[in-house]
C-alpha cells in the first residue's frame, strides 16, 4: 500500500526539526558530562552550551552573557512576568503588568503577578494593541512602575506588533518592556536594541529545534528579574537546574541555521498568497484575520464563511495536510480563540477560522498536496453549516 504524501502546513505549533539540530543533539547524547562539572567531560559540555548561548543571542542580536537557556518559551514568559527585579544591585518591586489582549496564554495570565495586577490592553480590528489605551494605563495607578508585555507577533494570525513604539511610550513612563518572540524570531529581523525592549524570550521548536528548549535575552546586564526556578547556581543564578545540553545544543544548531534562512522568507510569503488563490478558487466568502496589516510572512489565518473548522482541519487531515483550528496549547478546547474575540470577531466566524503556517521546509509540491486536498475537504461543508452562520 503506497504512503501518503503529506504536507506539514503548522509550523506556528511546532516546526520539523533540522538536519542540523539533530546532528548537534545526537553528537551531544553520544557524550557524558554534566555542564557545571569541571573535569574534561564537564568542560566539554559547557562549551557546547556556550557555543548555543552566542548562535541563540546572535539570532535576536543579543548578548551571550545575557542570554538565560529555559525548558521553553511559556517557562521564560513565566520567569521574566515577575514583579521582582534589580537594577544594579537594588531592588526594584513592580507594581502592576501590562499585557496585549491576544498574547499567548502564558502571557495573558500574568505569570507571577497576583491576578488583581493584571490589566490588558485592548486591541483593534486587526490585532495590533492600541496605543491610547496603552498611554491611559501608564498613566493610572501604578503604571509608572508597571511591566508592558507585548508579543511580537502572533501564533494565530502573524500579525506584528509595533513593539518599538510600545517600548519608547512605556519607558517614557518609568515602565520595564518585554516581548514574547517565540514565533517572530527566525522568521523576521529581530534585535532587540532595535526594538528597545528590555527583555525578550524565545522557544526552539518554532525554528526548527527540540521540543523542550527555550531562552530569556536581556538587553541589559544590570537589570535581572527573580528567578522562577531556585536551588542551584546554573545559568549564572537565574535559572537552577541541570542544563538540557541536547536540547540547548540543538536549540543552537537551530538558530544558526535560521539565521541563514532569513534572507530566503520571501518565499514563505509567495507559497502563502498562493494558498489563498487556491482557496479563493472555491468561490466562497473568505475573511483573512490581520489582512490589512504586517503579518508574518509564512502565517495565514482565515475563515470561510460558514465552514466549520473543525471539519475542515479534520477532511485536510485525513487529505494528507496538516493545518490548526487554533493555537496548538489551545487545542481540545470548545471555545472559539480568545485572539480573535480580542479582535471584535463574531463567534460563529471564529469557529470557522484555520491557521495555516509554512516554515524551513515547506516548499512547492506542499501547494500541489494542499490544493487537492482543499477541494477534497470543501465537499464537507454542508449547506447546514452555511446557514448556520
Amino acid at each position: 500500500m503506497a504512503t501518503m504524501t503529506r504536507a506539514y502546513l503548522d509550523y506556528n505549533a511546532t516546526a520539523p526539526l533540522r538536519q542540523e539540530a539533530r546532528a548537534a543533539m545526537v553528537d551531544v547524547l553520544d557524550r557524558v558530562g554534566n555542564a557545571s562539572s569541571v573535569h574534561a567531560d564537564g568542560r566539554s559540555a559547557r562549551a557546547i552550551v556556550e557555543t548555543a548561548r552566542a548562535a541563540v543571542a546572535k539570532l535576536v542580536g543579543g548578548a551571550a552573557k545575557l542570554t538565560t537557556f529555559t525548558s521553553g518559551g511559556t517557562e521564560a514568559n513565566n520567569a521574566v512576568l515577575t514583579p521582582d527585579w534589580s537594577h544594579a544591585g537594588k531592588p526594584r518591586v513592580l507594581e502592576r503588568v501590562f499585557v496585549g489582549a491576544t498574547e499567548h496564554p502564558s502571557v495573558l495570565a500574568g505569570g507571577r503577578f497576583p491576578a488583581d495586577r493584571v490589566n490588558a490592553i485592548p486591541v483593534d480590528a486587526n490585532g495590533i494593541v492600541e496605543l491610547a489605551a496603552l498611554q491611559r494605563l501608564l498613566a493610572g495607578e501604578g503604571g509608572a512602575n508597571a511591566l508592558v508585555s507585548v508579543m511580537l507577533a502572533n501564533n494565530e494570525t502573524g500579525v506584528i506588533q509595533p513593539v518599538g513604539e510600545v517600548a519608547t511610550m512605556a519607558h517614557a513612563a518609568g515602565a520595564l518592556v518585554h516581548t514574547d518572540a517565540v514565533q517572530a524570531a527566525g522568521r523576521i529581523p529581530v534585535a532587540i536594541g532595535d526594538l528597545g525592549v528590555d527583555v525578550l524570550t524565545l522557544s526552539a521548536h518554532k525554528i526548527g529545534g527540540p521540543q523542550g528548549a527555550g531562552a530569556i535575552v536581556r538587553a541589559d546586564e544590570d537589570l535581572t528579574f527573580a528567578p522562577l526556578l531556585t536551588g542551584g547556581g546554573q545559568e549564572r543564578r537565574a535559572r537552577a537546574g541541570t542544563e538540557n545540553v541536547a536540547a540547548i545544543a540543538g536549540f543552537g544548531a537551530a538558530a544558526g541555521a535560521a539565521a541563514a534562512d532569513l534572507a530566503e522568507t520571501h518565499s514563505w510569503s509567495v507559497l502563502r498568497d498562493s494558498i489563498v488563490k487556491i482557496i479563493l478558487e472555491d468561490g466562497r466568502p473568505l475573511t483573512i484575520f490581520g489582512a490589512d496589516v504586517d503579518r508574518l510572512p509564512q502565517t495565514l489565518c482565515l475563515a470561510v464563511h460558514g465552514a466549520s473548522a473543525e471539519t475542515l482541519v479534520i477532511a485536510l487531515d485525513l487529505a494528507g495536510v496538516a493545518v490548526s483550528s487554533g493555537a496548538a496549547c489551545s487545542s481540545g478546547k470548545v471555545a472559539p480563540s480568545h485572539v480573535l474575540a480580542a479582535m471584535g470577531v463574531a463567534p460563529d466566524l471564529a469557529r470557522s477560522a484555520i491557521r495555516i503556517s509554512m516554515g524551513w521546509d515547506s516548499s512547492e509540491s506542499d501547494l500541489d498536496v494542499f490544493s487537492i486536498a482543499w477541494r477534497d475537504a470543501v465537499k464537507h461543508i454542508t449547506p447546514r453549516e452555511i446557514e448556520a452562520v
